[in-house]
């Protein structure tokens, strides 16, 4: 009960949740006591999995084939304390960080599409990790959630992020021949800055401007949209980093195939991370929070395993074994 307010709310609001709905008295120190020790009992059986993974012991999970199984990726920043920041950079040149990133992954399926032809995501089949941690330790990690969840049964496989160069390195890395997309929303968002930056406070030219992109992005029309971008650069020279986003269009061209994406009924939004991100921040990310390393990761442990179908139920059933 501890674990399930910890991961949830606050450690007080859970101490005090735990005394209103189940007449028990104990401190808010120990609701963070307890859960977090669960929380890193979790990280141990978790990291024993990853190692199984990587030696080719973990065992086969065997059913039918999965018509289509997804993989996304994102990173979102969560407050630490001053120690957990030192040597590290932050966003602002000169300034120090205040937060470390979260490398989060989910994992679900897809077997039918609706009248219309879009995807619909199969109920209860996400399940969601994620850690404090480098590169390397992460791809051990989505790595071992793709197998665990029946990666090699697929018929289909996709790997759906944004346009961060990290996780399109680990995916050419561990998922090879994988359908690679980039969120849709995401590369709009970037039509709409650019359009921000060419026409400060002209809103009507932003949108016309914005919409012809939009319309190329849904068409496949990258090398246009690349081409535009580059001939811009030249119009605005004090925009420098026009030449930035045309090597994003430019880099992810394949990744932005659209059209075609919809035509094979494949999601083209991370909606899935998107609210995997939120629901860390939810806990994570209240205001005046700061947490350690350890003490977060233990409650990102937790929180995954509830927000993961059938997840946080087999950990209690295997501690009882």
């Amino acid at each position: 009960m501890m674990a399930l307010v910890g991961q949830e709310s606050s450690f007080d609001a859970g101490r005090q949740q735990l005394e209103t709905l189940a007449g028990l008295e104990v401190t808010s120190k120990a609701v963070e006591r307890v859960s977090e020790a669960i929380g890193a009992d979790i990280q141990v059986r978790e990291g024993e999995l990853q190692q199984q993974a990587m030696q080719l012991h973990l065992p086969v999970v065997g059913g039918p084939p999965i018509p289509v199984i997804y993989v996304e990726m994102d990173g979102t920043g969560v407050p630490v304390v001053k120690a957990e920041t030192q040597g590290r950079a932050g966003k602002i040149e000169g300034q120090p960080a205040h937060t470390r990133e979260v490398k989060l992954g989910c994992v679900f399926t897809q077997t039918l599409q609706d009248k219309e032809g879009r995807p619909i995501r199969d109920p209860d089949s996400t399940t969601y990790t994620g850690a404090i941690e480098n590169a390397e330790s992460f791809s051990r990690r989505i790595y071992t959630e793709a197998l665990r969840r029946g990666w090699d049964r697929a018929l289909k496989k996709v790997v759906l992020a944004d346009g961060a160069i990290w996780i399109w390195v680990l995916v050419e890395l561990l998922f090879p021949g994988a359908i690679q997309i980039v969120d849709f929303y995401h590369a709009l968002e970037h039509l709409w800055d650019i359009a921000a930056q060419l026409y400060p406070g002209d809103e009507a030219r932003q949108r016309r401007w914005a919409m012809l992109q939009k319309h190329r992005l849904e068409n496949g029309r990258i090398a246009k949209i690349v081409a535009t971008l580059r001939t811009l650069s030249t119009e605005f020279p004090h925009l420098e980093q026009l030449n930035t986003e045309a090597d994003y269009f430019e880099r992810n061209a394949e990744r932005m195939r659209y059209s075609e994406f919809r035509r094979q009924g494949l999601f083209i939004g991370s909606g899935v991370i998107e609210a995997g991100c939120k629901m860390i921040g939810a806990r994570l990310k209240p205001s005046g929070t700061f947490w350690t390393v350890r003490g977060a990761n233990a409650i990102l442990a937790l929180r995954c395993h509830m927000h993961s179908s059938n997840r946080f139920d087999d950990y209690w059933e295997a501690r009882r074994a």
